[in-house]
């Protein structure tokens, strides 16, 4: 049965940005199936979204990075447009009460009326990769692993690889293209799917529709230059966040523009307050406001 609407808020229409958590057998969904139950989720959850125009209306609704196959993550998003909306406390419990396990609503936030889509957005994404349950690491402890990890990205110059496209093969410097690599305890971490190990490696790498880096293309590599058999059935990867730029504008017309801009340097100002460094990036969420 349909969840029915709460304390709506109407407007012409509203942009939405939703977070949530992919887990379980879920991460062997595919994209595009998971943008099928999506639209009937959200049917479900009495969400009022909007429609496109024409002979073959559809949901109007965006992912901003799509999640590889067997990948879990605690930071997927996508946007949609909808009509009315409840709370954004009401409209995650409505959501989270038609998930099937291995998906979890996290946020539902408003968009500025004229935010550019999450999917331009995306420049960075965090992910932890852990050997699984069952198979046995080749780094007996922690200080070794952040050993090689020290020597394969703070020591190398440069790290080249070959990368196989659709039409040709690439070549590429990994070094411009991974922003952070650090053998890391996961003490501080709980994921959904079960205990973790004691440590692993932690990755934040460029994303987005440019400069594209999957995880799995650094940890091949990783083991390679270590003399370590890759086996990717061995390590299970975990999409943690993903970010825009800080310094990128998500909105479009000037006076928009300037408004964020005047949002931005009070952020600024707030972090340098506290004696914190401004980060290069920002999660997709942030962007956002909750509906109270």
């Amino acid at each position: 049965m349909d969840a029915a609407p709460q304390h709506l808020e109407e407007a012409f229409v509203l942009n939405i940005r939703i977070k949530f958590q992919k887990y379980g057998v879920m991460k062997f969904i595919g994209h595009l199936d998971m943008m099928r139950y999506f639209q009937k989720a959200i049917r479900r959850a009495g969400i009022d979204i909007a429609y496109s125009e024409g002979y073959s209306p559809h949901q109007i609704m965006s992912f901003a990075a799509p999640l590889g196959l067997g990948v879990t993550s605690d930071g997927e998003y996508f946007d949609i447009e909808v009509n009315a909306s409840m709370s954004s406390r009401e409209s995650i419990d409505a959501l989270n009460r038609v998930m099937v396990e291995g998906v979890s609503i996290l946020e539902y936030r408003r968009l500025p009326d004229t935010a550019k889509p999450s999917m331009s957005l995306v420049a960075a994404a965090d992910y932890l990769i852990y050997v699984k349950p069952g198979y046995e690491s080749e780094f007996h402890s922690l200080p070794e692993l952040s050993r090689q990890v020290s020597r394969y990205y703070e020591m190398q110059p440069e790290i080249l690889i070959t990368k196989q496209t659709k039409k040709s093969q690439l070549e590429m410097n990994l070094k411009d293209l991974i922003y952070e690599m650090k053998g890391l305890n996961f003490k501080d971490f709980t994921l959904k799917d079960g205990p973790l190990p004691e440590y692993g490696l932690f990755l934040k790498v460029s994303a987005g529709s440019s400069d594209n880096v999957k995880p799995e293309l650094v940890l091949e590599d990783f083991c390679r230059f270590c003399k370590i058999e890759y086996n990717p059935m061995k390590y299970q990867v975990h999409r943690l966040e993903v970010y825009a730029k800080s310094d990128e504008i998500p909105v479009k017309g000037e006076q928009e523009r300037k408004s964020y801009q005047n949002q931005l340097k009070q952020l600024k100002k707030s972090f340098a307050a506290q004696g914190k460094t401004f980060p290069e990036f920002l999660p997709l969420g942030q962007l956002g406001k909750d509906i109270r």
